[in-house]
């Protein structure tokens, strides 16, 4: 049984890219590893993996907004930090985006990212209307 896959984007992007921002299959939305960068690629605080990590969520949040779902929806993330400095805060964006539904969580420490002063880089699932009440 083919299933139907939806590519979603959010800004203009580019055919020469070998992966989407993120795919809807079903009611299931997988999103990309993503760092925090601005619409244009740009490193939105470079230094400050607390801000990196807001913009990360900012950016699932217009994904998410654009498939018919929230951050509310993400049930599982995993995380690649290239530092444990400010971890701590990295934990309060999460209590501030997870308000009422923690995923489940994986977080990994790596010697380095592919874009150049990326603190953190996070991936997602989410679920669109699988919250319980």
């Amino acid at each position: 049984m083919p299933t139907d896959r939806e590519p979603i984007t959010v800004t203009p992007w580019s055919p020469r890219m070998t992966y989407v921002p993120a795919l809807r299959v079903g009611e299931m939305v997988f999103l990309s590893g993503t760092t925090g960068t601005d619409d244009e690629g740009a490193i939105t605080a470079p230094g400050d993996i607390v801000e990196q990590t807001r913009q990360i969520y900012r950016r699932f949040e217009r994904l998410l907004n654009a498939a018919g779902g929230t951050c509310d929806d993400i049930v599982q993330t995993t995380d690649y930090y290239v530092t444990e400095e400010n971890y701590r805060g990295t934990a309060q964006v999460r209590r501030e985006v997870f308000k009422r539904h923690l995923p489940t969580s994986t977080g990994v420490k790596v010697a380095g990212l592919l874009r150049p002063h990326a603190l953190i880089e996070i991936s997602a699932i989410a679920i669109l209307g699988g919250r319980s009440q």
